[in-house]
């Protein structure tokens, strides 16, 4: 079998501009509009500027990266690897979740994924990071076979109706959250007289914690999680992927709902997708929740 990153040509047919806005345009133009608020509000001393902005800008950072991989851990663990059932009220949080994360289909993203654990670190694994780090890491993601998009939805989430719905309608919904609301916000603090410079850094702090948290699961986990590395960097990415990270087990032991040990109060933080998942099943929103016997 030939290897993804060389089967694929890189031309304008293979270029895929949704996922090349959602992997690099939109992530600068979420800084330069950062930067922009900053100039402006340092050159214009009218536009109040203020100190305490940069603890709220962080924590929108923070929370967003939080948002991002709620979305993302309930699909990775249980709609790709069937760790459990969720529940209509988690399938809506998860949808809406991966729709901010920018995620892509649910049906592609299982698939590709289905395909990684197949010939994982071999040809056929979609981002094999021993054929090209950078092609794990964002190639496979920018240029794509046409092929790869038009296979079937797996049959299996079919039991989620909600979410196939949704998915279903992924595009229009995506706008209406990256587009629309953001207007509304913008137009709602006009007219009522709040700072737009406020909303404008929050706004770029928005798009810039998803860019992290984007970028901290492909190549954390594409790349940095089939290499070897240092334990302080799984678990800074473990952080930064809400555990996903934590990658050296995952393709022994796919089916778990957990990839720390449930004991532990740092387990607990640094594989907080495997912690939403456990509220889940206190709340009633995922049953029948498998667990790797080494992290039960």
């Amino acid at each position: 079998m030939i290897p993804r990153s060389v089967a694929i040509p890189k031309n304008w047919k293979t270029f895929n501009f949704a996922s090349f806005f959602s992997a690099i345009l939109y992530p600068v133009l979420g800084v330069a509009l950062l930067i922009t608020m900053i100039v402006l509000g340092l050159a214009l001393e009218a536009l109040n500027l203020h100190w305490y902005y940069l603890p709220i800008a962080l924590g929108t950072v923070a929370l967003t990266v939080f948002i991002c991989n709620a979305g993302i851990g309930p699909l990775h663990r249980i709609m790709q690897h069937k760790a459990g059932e969720l529940k209509a009220p988690a399938q809506i949080i998860t949808m809406l979740n991966l729709m901010i994360a920018m995620q892509g289909n649910v049906k592609d993203w299982i698939n590709y994924h289905s395909q990684h654990h197949r010939f994982a670190d071999a040809p056929g694994d979609p981002h094999n990071p021993f054929e090209s780090k950078r092609w794990a890491w964002v190639g496979w993601i920018i240029f794509r076979d046409a092929k790869d998009m038009t296979r079937p939805f797996p049959m299996w989430i079919k039991k989620h109706p909600i979410i196939t719905w949704m998915d279903g309608f992924y595009n229009q919904l995506s706008l209406v959250l990256h587009l629309a609301v953001p207007a509304v916000i913008y137009l709602i603090v006009w007219a009522a007289g709040g700072s737009l410079m406020l909303t404008a850094i929050l706004h770029a702090s928005f798009i810039i914690g998803r860019a992290i948290q984007f970028h901290a699961t492909v190549y954390g986990i594409n790349v940095l999680g089939h290499l070897p590395t240092p334990k302080w960097a799984d678990h800074l990415i473990g952080l930064l992927t809400g555990g996903e990270a934590f990658h050296d087990h995952h393709h022994d032991e796919p089916q778990s709902a957990l990839h720390r040990p449930r004991k532990g109060l740092w387990n607990r933080i640094v594989d907080y997708n495997g912690t939403i998942l456990l509220v889940y099943e206190k709340l009633g929103w995922v049953k029948n929740l498998k667990i790797a016997p080494r992290f039960a």
